[in-house]
């Protein structure tokens, strides 16, 4: 099954990202390990500036435990990059978050993907309730009924 593109008005939550000289590879293009970066960076950026997460003190921290990415163009320094973002699936201790990576002003995205957080325990890293501001904020950028 070929996987589609998303566009812009598929996310909820954007950010901007300034590509980087060493971000390219040998070939020209921003290396694939650069864009799960940049899905982590919109995802923690979203949460850290929302107040619900403190890297350092929050009791409950999330765990990547699944992660995917197809590419539809390339990208490659100096192009500016949106990562759009929106969680699909808000369970008791897991959230599914699907980003969506676009190049300069397209409107489709130039790759897609998702990561899936377990959120556990700091100290016992025993799966936890995602706390009540957390599943509030995550919420906001539900987007239910959606078959990805």
């Amino acid at each position: 099954m070929k996987p589609e593109t998303r566009k812009r008005g598929d996310f909820r939550h954007f950010h901007p990202i300034t590509t980087r000289w060493m971000d390219n590879d040998a070939y020209g293009h921003v290396n694939n390990v650069v864009y799960y970066s940049w899905f982590d960076t919109v995802v923690n950026q979203f949460l850290i500036a929302n107040g619900v997460l403190d890297v350092e003190r929050s009791p409950v921290i999330g765990l990547v435990v699944e992660t995917q990415c197809n590419y539809f163009a390339s990208v490659a320094f100096p192009d500016q990059v949106t990562a759009g973002m929106r969680v699909t699936r808000l369970g008791n201790a897991s959230v599914r978050y699907e980003v969506g990576i676009f190049r300069n002003a397209d409107d489709s995205a130039a790759a897609s993907g998702h990561f899936v957080h377990v959120y556990v325990d700091r100290d016992t890293r025993r799966p936890a309730t995602i706390p009540d501001p957390m599943r509030a904020l995550l919420q906001t950028v539900l987007v239910e009924g959606d078959p990805s």
